[in-house]
């Protein structure tokens, strides 16, 4: 097992730990919840860093878009 395998089963651990914890607050079991945790932890695992890369690549377009009038307006 190398450290990547390795880091991804800790974090469904630790998802899942958190997932129980905030399931248990009702008085039911936790199981529903640590699967929950799972989940978002994997899903938010891929969207969190697309979702940087396209904000990055907006903020880039509004920069050049702004540049681009601002040389336009002085020349």
């Amino acid at each position: 097992m190398n450290l990547r395998e390795m880091a991804e089963m800790l974090g469904d651990v630790i998802a899942a730990v958190v997932g129980r914890n905030i399931d248990r607050r009702d008085g039911e079991g936790g199981t529903m919840g640590a699967l929950a945790g799972v989940a978002a932890w994997r899903v938010a695992r891929r969207v969190v860093p697309a979702a940087i890369v396209l904000g990055g690549a907006a903020l880039g377009a509004r920069y050049l878009a702004r540049k681009l009038r601002e040389t336009s307006a002085s020349a």
